[in-house]
């Protein structure tokens, strides 16, 4: 039984987070979809990796790619037709798993090993938008204001 969650309420009382809200509703609605298997590790505040299962599969049959904030990994395994099966228990079938990224959240590099597919990702986030302190100091503006007599008519 699958519960189905209603963000209006939160639509009333927010503004700006639709793509959130979005994001929400595209999970309830996506089947899960378990093959192939991987790991999503928080190495650090702004460091993740994911490590994915393509046994079988060679660097040339991957593709990693990045769309906006949208991580895309597709498999599709080359025919290897050398003799006939009496039993196929190995899943080589292609398929393709998304994974949306955080703003500012950058793939730093994969690498595949051990039937292992391993993705490096580093969030970066610029300058400007890191937290600042700010001096408290003279009021700059208060000291170029004067105040101006209003002149009487005699």
């Amino acid at each position: 039984m699958r519960t189905v969650l209603d963000f209006s309420p939160l639509h009333r009382s927010s503004i700006g987070f639709e793509r959130v809200f979005d994001l929400l509703e595209a999970a309830q609605a996506q089947p899960a979809d378990n093959w192939p298997p991987f790991d999503t590790i928080k190495l650090s505040d702004d460091r993740y990796r994911i490590t994915m299962a393509v046994a079988g599969f060679k660097r040339d049959e991957l593709d990693i790619s990045t769309q906006e904030n949208m991580l895309i990994i597709k498999g599709e395994r080359k025919s290897d037709a050398e003799g006939e099966y009496l039993h196929r228990g190995i899943a080589y079938r292609p398929f393709v798993r998304r994974f949306e990224l955080a703003e500012h959240v950058q793939v730093k590099g994969a690498q595949l090993a051990d039937g292992l597919l391993t993705i490096a990702l580093e969030r970066e986030v610029p300058e400007a938008m890191k937290p600042r302190r700010i001096e408290i100091g003279a009021d700059p503006i208060a000291a170029k204001v004067r105040q101006i007599e209003q002149q009487v008519a005699a």
